[in-house]
């Protein structure tokens, strides 16, 4: 990717690939060029994700009228909101990955009603979770806020 490329040595401004690595690869460049078209940052976007939109709520609920100005204005604020809900959403579709693989193999030993009574969701729900593409898709190996390999 071209923004990617004009990364200079020493610059320690993230590449968007990094920032934006919960995205799409097919949807990265269109990302991108949003918030170049935008002035917001690589390294903006990732302290945004890295506090999950703290800063974005906190200003918002400030009360002052320019409260988006310290982020690029209400543009910037939008894209980057966005951005939050996007690695969100990422986040939680990874989680019900892990829950779907979990439950496929509590099903291997028991029987879909206890499984329901220990998770505390109806049958269904345990059918349907079991159902859940799990092995298809990619997701990111961790949070943008965490250095290392896994949390045990």
């Amino acid at each position: 990717m071209l923004s990617d490329v004009k990364r200079q040595p020493g610059d320690d401004t993230p590449p968007w690939s990094e920032v934006l690595a919960h995205r799409n690869p097919d949807d990265l460049e269109l990302t991108v060029a949003r918030f170049e078209l935008a002035r917001v940052p690589a390294n903006l976007v990732s302290a945004t994700l890295g506090d999950l939109g703290d800063a974005l709520f906190t200003a918002c609920r400030s009360g002052e009228a320019d409260w988006a100005r310290e982020f690029g204005g209400s543009v910037a604020v939008a894209l980057l909101a966005a951005e939050v809900s996007a690695l969100a959403a990422h986040l939680n579709s990874r989680a019900a990955s892990v829950r779907a693989a979990a439950v496929e193999l509590l099903l291997d030993d028991f029987s879909a009603v206890s499984v329901a009574e220990e998770l505390g969701v109806s049958r269904q729900k345990v059918y349907d979770i079991a159902r859940a593409s799990h092995r298809t898709a990619t997701y990111i190996p961790r949070v943008p806020w965490r250095s290392h390999e896994h949390h045990v």
